[in-house]
């Protein structure tokens, strides 16, 4: 890479350290850096229909869900989504595909020393909307980050916004009340673009009825898919019929912009049925080395109640639990609540390679403050996986459950990529 003004990648090597460099998780609020590179280059007003996708948890699966209804009715579609597991060439996706490595570095190069003072997050969201206009997108989805108000995803202009489930998460950024994290993501609201939202708690539905109010916008909720449907996504979990409801309903009003139909039922059944996210009630099937797992992403403790009442829903009971969490989350509230539920299964608690978790001797001396105390620390996920070679009483209805946190996943996911598909096994 060359200093001064050309500020030149000839790797993609180069640009991902780089990156980096930036730190993943370093945020510095305020949209003005945004706005000025997305200005610079004509993308604060992109040529394609965008949908910016917000709320606490959902949103990946939403984005997803919405993202291959689009493709199934012959739109082609952008999605860019975090965090990623593995590579973060995931985050950016044109028709459910990652772009190469060649046209990442195009982009970066294209944008130049404008993304000088960017954050992570803030140079892939500025690259993802240069991709998906040079790939001639008809329409690109947005999952915002943590927040709205700041979120760089905010920057440029939205077609249409969509919430998922507003809960109580990043307090110590967004506010310490439901009401302030709502009003924090509720302020996104822009342009008098329409607003179409999930069933939300009666201060979030204030929130972002206020704010639709004040900027002149539609605002819209969506119901859940019935149980019964045709329509039922293969995405796994009663939440899920709630997530497809959403990204149905968000559908009807893009396809008048995007010039389709908004009720071809084969399109929608052929769209929900193929969209794929992994690390949500993901089934991966064992082998003579490693038994049956299930992997979920619930990482706070609205996502771990979610995700138990889908396994009840399910009847599904985990044969043993591999938990970890990161410090800035209510980890203990989501122990607890996996803890009653997994009763007396052991539990495998290994430390995370990142500075914001919680260390596996921290986490498994909560989960045994009260009996059962069926926890033990492990070094790693590699030592947590060894320990389950001949665990007894596995089988689909009680698999090991894999949950907590995404980069718990991503940890997995790193020894075993090819889990990252569809079908797949990983031993």
């Amino acid at each position: 890479m060359t200093d001064g003004a050309g500020f030149t990648f000839n790797t993609f090597r180069e640009l991902l350290s780089h990156l980096e460099a930036l730190g993943l998780f370093h945020m510095d609020l305020g949209l003005g850096r945004m706005r000025r590179v997305l200005a610079a280059h004509g993308l604060e007003r992109p040529p394609f229909v965008a949908v910016q996708v917000l709320g606490t948890n959902g949103k990946g699966s939403t984005a997803s869900l919405l993202a291959s209804l689009c493709a199934a009715h012959g739109c082609r579609t952008g999605l860019y989504t975090s965090p990623h597991f593995v590579s973060s060439l995931e985050r950016i996706c044109i028709d459910g595909r990652p772009l190469p490595e060649e046209q990442w570095l195009q982009a970066a190069n294209a944008l130049g020393g404008c993304l000088r003072n960017l954050t992570y997050f803030e140079w892939l969201t500025a690259m993802a909307a240069w991709l998906f206009r040079q790939n001639n997108a008809d329409v690109a989805i947005f999952e915002a980050g943590l927040g709205g108000r700041h979120d760089a995803t905010t920057a440029m202009k939205a077609d249409l916004l969509c919430f998922t489930p507003i809960a109580m998460d990043h307090k110590g950024i967004l506010g310490e009340s439901l009401l302030r994290i709502a009003a924090d993501k509720a302020d996104a609201i822009r342009d008098s673009a329409v607003v179409v939202t999930a069933a939300q708690y009666p201060p979030a539905a204030e929130c972002l009825a206020e704010a639709a109010r004040r900027r002149g916008s539609r605002l819209y909720q969506a119901q859940a898919i019935p149980k019964d449907s045709s329509l039922r996504p293969n995405l796994a979990g009663p939440h899920q019929l709630r997530n497809a409801g959403l990204a149905l309903a968000v559908w009807c009003f893009l396809a008048p912009m995007l010039g389709r139909e908004a009720d071809d039922m084969i399109a929608q059944r052929q769209g929900l049925r193929r969209a794929f996210l992994p690390g949500r009630m993901q089934r991966l099937a064992g082998g003579r080395e490693y038994p049956d797992l299930l992997l979920d992403g619930a990482h706070n403790p609205h996502g771990m109640k979610t995700l138990v009442e889908a396994l009840r829903d399910a009847g599904i009971r985990p044969a043993c639990v591999v938990f970890a969490c990161l410090a800035d989350k209510d980890w203990r509230s989501s122990a607890m609540l996996l803890k009653r539920f997994a009763g007396d299964a052991p539990a495998y608690i290994p430390d995370l390679r990142n500075f914001r978790a919680v260390s596996a001797v921290e986490t498994a001396c909560a989960w045994n403050g009260t009996a059962p105390r069926t926890a033990r620390p492990v070094e790693n996920i590699s030592a947590a996986l060894s320990a389950l070679r001949g665990i007894s009483g596995v089988n689909s209805a009680s698999p090991v459950l894999l949950t907590g946190s995404l980069y718990l996943l991503a940890e997995f996911f790193a020894l075993y990529p090819t889990a990252l598909q569809a079908g797949a096994e990983y031993s």
